[in-house]
């Protein structure tokens, strides 16, 4: 055990440094990045005219899902969210830590897709192929950019992502409405009809995809014990950031379907939105699309890494997970920015887009179905939470990720492979670490 000296190596929580608004703009500054900038093209190659429909049914189960995670806020708000739930719904066992090192690494898996996706929209500038080194490099650069910033403490974290997620979802609704009216849409134009060539597994997968573009409201839970008014305004800033997405997300996507083939925009599909402003606003179209992009991926990873490294360091204070300070001076609080911005980082060099997003989409899932099944079973009637919402809400997770395994078993199976081990390394990890703690502690 390290000596613990002057400086304080416990975590720093500052109660009511965060508003509703700071922490509405810090959800949506997760949700609105990689989901929508890099995800379109990906959920348009599994369902095909219908992906704009994807966008909405992702929505309804998110709404479902959102339910327990509100309920569970408002009356354990604190800054461990996913991990004081889970420690509530089923005490301090294996299951607990598992999943919440499951929604951890889904939320860093999503940040070197963010990463990625900057990489790929700002190679756009230079008229160049978003691959190689170069993506790599913008991606690495944005997260260390990301770490510099979180560092510098809450209050200009908060008006930061204030000021970035007003601008950035100001100019996302500017690009989505101008892209309708310059197409000369009409209703049938926009509404996709339905089509024999989508199966209903693609469909589901997509939305699969499409619900990794909403779930970033769940970071929202892990700023419980800083926000002001925590046991109404984490609930309220979920919903809001939900339903601000949701309108935003809809218009995008349409958008990109009146002014691309179906075609064109799976051949883009990592920079669907770039491709979609040429026909519709030329040249100085696609400098306004790519200075979105970089807004909203610069946003959203500041965001997403303040919320999650405090997540990893509730749950070292809960003593869920190892923890080591390598020499490093600082709380916990700095070392878990340290270890979050590097796991990103290996990830953003070594994974690209669809099969990071499939990890992500994979993790968030399984750790989801934990939540409400803990919500039902233990703590429906504490919590005041209706159970047949609840159920739905685990029945709409199994049914969309097993469409999803399915899909990706007959196109990638690595990704099931590499999901499959990171969920056993990380169980039977925490199986042995917290047996170690209570033969510690006998």
């Amino acid at each position: 055990m390290e000596t613990q000296h002057n400086d304080n190596r416990s975590t720093q929580y500052k109660k009511d440094s965060l508003t509703l608004s700071g922490a509405v703009s810090m959800g949506t500054g997760v949700m609105i990045g990689a989901g929508i900038l890099a995800l379109t093209g990906q959920i348009a190659e599994l369902a095909g005219a219908l992906f704009p429909l994807a966008f909405f049914a992702a929505a309804i189960v998110t709404a479902f899902s959102a339910y327990s995670y509100v309920k569970m806020a408002n009356a354990y708000p604190s800054a461990g969210g996913i991990g004081m739930f889970l420690q509530k719904a089923y005490g301090r066992g294996t299951v607990t830590a598992g999943g919440a090192l499951l929604m951890y690494f889904s939320m860093v898996i999503n940040e070197s897709l963010v990463a990625r996706t900057f990489g790929t929209y700002t190679m756009q500038l230079f008229d160049a192929e978003p691959v190689g080194w170069a993506v790599t490099a913008l991606g690495v650069g944005v997260l260390i950019i990301a770490f510099l910033l979180n560092i510098s403490g809450n209050r200009l974290i908060g008006g930061f992502s204030l000021f970035m997620a007003f601008l950035k979802i100001g100019g996302i609704i500017i690009f989505a409405t101008g892209g309708l009216w310059i197409a000369d849409i009409s209703f049938e134009s926009v509404i996709p009809q339905s089509s024999s060539d989508t199966p209903i597994t693609g469909f589901l997968a997509a939305m699969a995809l499409a619900i990794l573009a909403f779930k970033g409201f769940t970071t929202i839970t892990n700023s419980g014990s800083e926000i002001v008014d925590p046991h109404k305004n984490v609930g309220r800033a979920i919903i809001i950031s939900i339903l601000v997405c949701f309108v935003i997300y809809m218009l995008v996507a349409l958008a990109v379907s009146a002014n691309l083939t179906l075609d064109e925009i799976i051949a883009a599909k990592d920079f669907a939105l770039a491709k979609a402003a040429r026909p519709a606003f030329g040249s100085y179209g696609l400098w306004f699309t790519v200075g979105l992009a970089i807004v909203a991926t610069v946003s959203g990873l500041i965001a997403s890494v303040f919320a999650v490294s405090r997540m990893l360091a509730m749950l070292t204070d809960m003593k869920l997970v190892p923890h080591s300070h390598f020499g490093m001076p600082g709380d916990i609080q700095k070392h878990t920015l340290v270890y979050t911005v590097v796991i990103a980082i290996f990830l953003t060099i070594f994974f690209d887009l669809s099969r990071i997003a499939s990890l992500g989409a994979i993790f968030y899932l399984i750790m989801d179905i934990f939540i409400h099944w803990g919500v039902y079973r233990y703590l429906r009637k504490e919590v005041k939470a209706n159970g047949f919402i609840v159920l739905a809400a685990i029945t709409f997770d199994i049914i969309v990720l097993g469409a999803f395994l399915i899909v990706k078993a007959s196109t990638d199976m690595l990704v099931i492979y590499a999901a499959l081990i990171g969920i056993v390394v990380i169980f039977v990890g925490e199986r042995f670490f917290l047996k170690w703690q209570e033969d510690e502690g006998s």
